[in-house]
């Protein structure tokens, strides 16, 4: 094989190489860690919906959970992969 042919095989290769380690590695980890939270998730954590609402947890079942929203307490029931993070004041 000449050069030329070589270089046209690896460019490709490193591209994809690069592609999954900037992009998809990093992003795998993202949903393990995610994943992992909810699956943690207890009563009495504050968190916050993917569409920002604050709450905290008066129960948990397999799949739902139980906030307490406002100053009123009103409870909404959330699935569990609406949960994005745990909530902090800071």
């Amino acid at each position: 094989m000449d050069t030329a042919r070589i270089i046209n095989i690896a460019v490709p290769i490193v591209f994809l190489g690069l592609f999954y380690l900037l992009l998809v590695k990093p992003q795998q980890k993202r949903e393990k860690e995610v994943k992992q939270m909810r699956e943690a998730l207890a009563v009495g954590d504050e968190v916050v919906t993917i569409g920002g609402l604050v709450g905290k947890i008066v129960k948990v079942d397999e799949k739902q959970v139980t906030l307490e929203v406002g100053a009123d307490k009103t409870r909404l029931i959330v699935e569990k992969w609406g949960i994005g993070k745990h909530y902090s004041r800071d």
